[in-house]
């Protein structure tokens, strides 16, 4: 490591590097790395995508051309995705650790290619349960990358801003790919549709990745040699999911709200197509009701995540918790077009005001040393939510209706926004310091 002019050169082998890559001049801070920063904001727009594809079409697939009554069963691709993914977190996080971030990106990408082409093909639906695994793997590697490559490059005073940018691009892309699902399903078919335009955001992503995209090591090398603390303690995976489990207030708390939150989002995925088409819409309305949650949870996350820098992390994790909560009951206690959006607006606003500032507040806790260590520790808890919400929604609306699992879940999450407030210490870095 040599420095000059306030730069540091750090060399580090890149995976899949083009030529010159290995070492080069790095700096922290949005304005020193707003180029690559911001292709990367482009790249997870294309990773949200790919799921957003599935979020009009596939509960009314299951039931339209496999004929699934049971709510359990329907949701099983979403447990199945939801598994994989928060496993492949957990991986992630150790390998972009020790090959690097975009190794992990590219790889991601890769195993994104068959899945459109799976669904479109399947003869069962199992098949379609199969290549969501696969789906959740491309998740699990390639939304972990671009997450820790942002919090690398901005360093420690602009994590909201930078979590906000990501999951601002990741989850307004799965808004517009919800919404174009509808419609190009609704020309060329449940599955052809959406499949075809699925395998062009997997190549235009790889493209963007194998020959843009460099490696951000690098800058987390230098936050560390710049952090005062030496000889720090490098936590393992298994003492980090211990110290998530309880023990350690800010790791639990945020680990299990996270959990939560995905609960939701999976239930929103599974359960809000096959309730809105209940209520005999059309497949455009669906797909156009289905947009408006993650749109405003995308649009607000521009706001949210910079606000989460200033006011700090812990008060807006717990409003956007219990606004969650209320909103989630609204919907199952409501009837109609204009109910519906007002609760989905809010449901969406209140998802805004946690998503990014969790991700801050994993930032804060995990020095650069094992920061992709404890993001895909968070992460793990984060998506196993999908296990959780599709497994607990199916039950409870096979038993007593969709309604009530709605409402059941709401629940849920308003007294994971109290667990917040009880636990949970407040760790944003003071400006300045």
């Amino acid at each position: 490591m040599s420095s000059r002019n306030g730069r540091v050169a750090l060399g580090f082998p890149s995976p899949f590097a083009p030529p010159g890559e290995e070492a080069h001049d790095v700096q922290l801070g949005l304005t020193a790395n707003w180029r690559q920063f911001t292709l990367l904001v482009v790249i997870n727009a294309f990773v949200g995508a790919m799921v957003g594809l599935e979020r009009s079409v596939l509960p009314i697939v299951a039931t339209s051309d496999f004929g699934i009554a049971s709510t359990t069963a329907v949701l099983s691709f979403i447990a199945t995705f939801g598994l994989t993914k928060a496993l492949t977190n957990l991986a992630a996080g150790r390998l972009v650790d020790r090959r690097g971030r975009r190794f992990a990106l590219i790889t991601g990408w890769l195993i994104a290619l068959p899945v459109p082409l799976i669904i479109l093909w399947a003869p069962t639906w199992w098949w379609i349960v199969a290549a969501n695994a696969l789906l959740g793997v491309n998740q699990g590697l390639a939304w972990s990358a671009t997450v820790i490559m942002k919090i690398d490059l901005v360093g420690p005073r602009r994590r909201g801003l930078a979590m906000g940018l990501n999951e601002f691009a990741g989850y307004l892309a799965v808004a517009l790919a919800a919404l174009a699902s509808g419609v190009v399903a609704s020309t060329y078919g449940l599955r052809a549709g959406p499949a075809y335009l699925g395998v062009a955001i997997a190549l235009a992503g790889l493209a963007l990745s194998v020959f843009f995209a460099r490696e951000t090591m690098h800058h987390a090398a230098l936050e560390e040699s710049a952090d005062p603390v030496v000889g720090a303690e490098r936590p393992s995976v298994r003492q980090l999911l211990r110290r998530s489990l309880w023990f350690d207030r800010g790791l639990f708390s945020v680990s299990q709200a996270g959990l939560v939150n995905n609960l939701n989002d999976g239930l929103a995925w599974g359960v809000f197509p096959l309730l809105f088409a209940g209520a005999a819409l059309s497949l455009r309305d669906v797909s156009a009701l289905v947009a408006i949650y993650p749109a405003v949870w995308g649009i607000c996350q521009l706001w949210t995540g910079p606000l989460s820098d200033r006011w700090g992390r812990k008060w807006l994790i717990v409003i956007g918790m219990v606004l969650q909560g209320i909103a989630l009951v609204a919907i199952a206690q409501t009837q109609g077009v204009l109910a519906w959006t007002s609760a989905l607006i809010a449901l969406g606003l209140g998802t805004a005001l946690v998503y990014p500032t969790l991700l801050a507040a994993v930032g804060d806790i995990a020095r650069p040393s094992w920061r992709g260590i404890a993001v895909g520790v968070y992460r793990l808890w984060r998506d196993l939510g999908y296990v959780v919400g599709a497994l607990l929604a199916g039950v409870v609306a096979d038993a007593f209706g969709v309604p009530a699992a709605i409402s059941a879940i709401g629940a849920l999450t308003i007294a994971s926004g109290l667990v917040v407030a009880l636990r949970f210490d407040e760790t944003r870095i003071v400006e300045g310091v």
